[in-house]
């Protein structure tokens, strides 16, 4: 079995030669992530990764379990939390007044993807855990933050978000959970949470669960929701914990995949908690913990068909099967490698090309984040938070349709062998297909991305996107091979998408189902044309590199290789994206309900 190989030079050459962060002052924190900063930090996290993380995701698969009312997660992943709590790594980009170390976040999406890639399941603890240290930053009161946050941030308490209920999950409008209002200014939680990620365990001292429920005479719909702040075990004035809640695990989820995350049943009964925020505004501080989510499972689709992509590569060079129909390649041998065959090669090309890429569009999005928080001018802030928004469910989507789809494909490598559990790779197949599912549907994402981003602002950013990658073509139309290899391509693409944008503005008003119909197709186009933005900028950054000289012209010679395959065969998908946009909503909507 391959163990996990941490991508330290890819993350060398997208942070300092692509997206060149040391070189942008103007992003808060940016100039001091010096490539030794960078190498130091990213590689005691790549070897946390593959040395101590995960050797526990194999063993992890057999599950949680619930014993007399305590979730207990498998056997190892306790010494991990107590190596990650060691380490800091939980406070990597938290802020340094409540104990946190304040880097920036495309740092800890960095490091997030090779813990992830390590064993998805144990690090959605920490995960979650983040998202609700977020929320409480955003909407907590200065007494919440003073009780929860600094435990959040040491990774000493872990945190969830509860959402989901039986009758509703993206549908929240139909949320039952109540919260009666207390004489003391708390509330009492009454009702059934489904779907929780880490929502009970015994990795941490205690479990700060973030609530939507509705107070009495609240609005009906998504208006009448608020959020609530409601810790598994009562802390006391002095800090101290005290007596246990009344939130309790009814039951573990049976599940495809994450099994050694406890996603559980939740049950309230008249639990004591605390409005987070304001009375029915719940769903807008929720969003806080949602889009932060999105942006973590967009990474963890990556990262789980980074670590197959790399079991399929090793696998592919040493099992030897059958005989390279030019000539035997391994005459000494009983047979050839699997690596010389093409339809072989076409599998881990289609994985490796994409990986790379989407890893690219993936920091490429977090440089927004930060930007969008750390920026010094504040109409560039606003510019950021603008693309970024328009981004999310493009990479939420994009990045865990592929990713599952790449995940696949490494296991075709394997043959029967990737079908059994031996080898592993079944595995990541498993673990990647939730993120398809939470945090938001893909097919939602893709409706919020047409319905709710392309029009935001009057189509502001979709039109700022469109005048970025016309620039970056001007600005390099002179380099003739840069152009034929990479720009052609890219605008080729390009123009598919203004034109399925076009068709959107066209049907969109008279029928809204035109639209929406080929929402994933455009969600997808749109992914394809931001990764071959990605592909066009790594492309030029090697070439500099091997122009300049350097001592790893090997590494530069593979990417532009890498980076042709892309373009020449992955690419071209956006006129396909295009054509069935074009053909509009009738073929999708007039069968009848009861003919299908």
């Amino acid at each position: 079995m391959s163990a996990y190989v941490p991508p330290l030079r890819d993350f060398r050459f997208l942070l300092h030669e692509v997206l060149r962060i040391d070189a942008r002052p103007e992003i808060d924190g940016y100039a001091d992530l010096t490539p030794d900063t960078t190498d130091a930090i990213l590689g005691e996290a790549g070897r946390l990764a593959a040395e101590v993380i995960a050797p526990t995701n194999a063993p992890g698969d057999r599950g949680c379990v619930l014993e007399n009312g305590v979730v207990r997660a498998p056997e190892g992943f306790a010494a991990v939390a107590d190596a990650l709590r060691e380490g800091g790594w939980p406070a990597l980009e938290c802020d340094p007044e409540y104990g946190g170390q304040g880097l920036p976040n495309v740092i800890a999406l960095a490091v997030g993807e090779m813990h992830s890639g390590a064993n998805m399941a144990l690090m959605m603890y920490n995960g979650l855990t983040h998202g609700a240290y977020s929320a409480l930053m955003a909407h907590g009161t200065p007494e919440q933050k003073a009780t929860y946050i600094p435990k959040l941030v040491t990774g000493e308490w872990t945190g969830t978000m509860n959402l989901t209920e039986p009758q509703c999950g993206t549908d929240l409008g139909l949320l039952r959970t109540r919260a009666e209002p207390q004489p003391d200014g708390s509330y009492k939680l009454t009702g059934e949470k489904i779907f929780i990620s880490s929502g009970d365990h015994d990795l941490a001292e205690n479990i700060v669960h973030l609530v939507l429920a509705r107070i009495p005479g609240a609005p009906e719909g998504v208006k009448g929701i608020s959020l609530f702040v409601c810790p598994k075990i009562l802390v006391n004035a002095d800090g101290a914990l005290g007596p246990r809640n009344a939130v309790t695990c009814a039951s573990l989820e049976r599940k495809m995949g994450i099994h050694g995350n406890a996603t559980c049943a939740m049950r309230y009964d008249g639990a004591t908690a605390w409005l987070v925020g304001e009375p029915h505004k719940g769903l807008r501080a929720m969003f806080t913990m949602m889009n932060e989510a999105r942006i973590l499972v967009a990474m963890q689709g990556l990262a789980q068909a980074a670590a197959a992509y790399g079991r399929a590569a090793a696998y592919a060079r040493e099992r030897l099967q059958g005989r390279a129909v030019t000539g035997a390649a391994n005459p000494d041998g009983p047979a050839d490698p699997l690596i010389v065959h093409p339809d072989v090669r076409r599998l881990l090309l289609d994985q490796k090309a994409w990986i790379e890429g989407a890893r690219c569009f993936l920091l490429t999005g977090s440089t927004l984040i930060d930007a969008s928080h750390r920026h010094s001018d504040p109409a560039e802030r606003e510019k950021a938070s603008d693309l970024i928004s328009l981004l999310i469910p493009v990479l939420k989507g994009v990045l865990t349709d592929t990713g599952f789809d790449s995940a696949v494909k490494a296991q075709q490598v394997f043959g029967g062998h990737g079908y059994v559990g031996d080898w592993g790779i079944e595995q990541f197949v498993r673990d990647a297909r939730i993120a398809m599912i939470y945090e938001g549907a893909n097919g939602v994402q893709a409706l919020d991305l047409v319905g709710r981003k392309l029009p935001m602002k009057g189509g502001a950013p979709m039109m700022a996107y469109f005048a970025m990658i016309r620039a970056f073509l001007k600005e390099n139309e002179a380099d003739a091979a840069l152009k034929a290899d990479f720009l052609d391509p890219l605008k080729a693409a390009s123009k598919d998408m203004q034109a399925a944008v076009e068709v959107f503005m066209a049907q969109g008003m008279k029928d809204p189902n035109a639209a929406l119909a080929g929402s994933s197709d455009f969600m997808h186009l749109f992914g394809h044309v931001a990764i071959g933005h990605c592909w066009a900028q790594m492309a030029k950054a090697a070439r500099a590199a091997l122009t300049e000289g350097t001592d790893d012209a090997a590494f530069y010679e593979a990417k532009l290789r890498t980076g042709r395959y892309y373009m020449s065969r992955l690419l071209p998908e956006t006129g396909l994206r295009l054509a069935r946009i074009r053909s509009g909503a009738e073929v999708v909507m007039d069968m009848p309900a009861e003919a299908f």
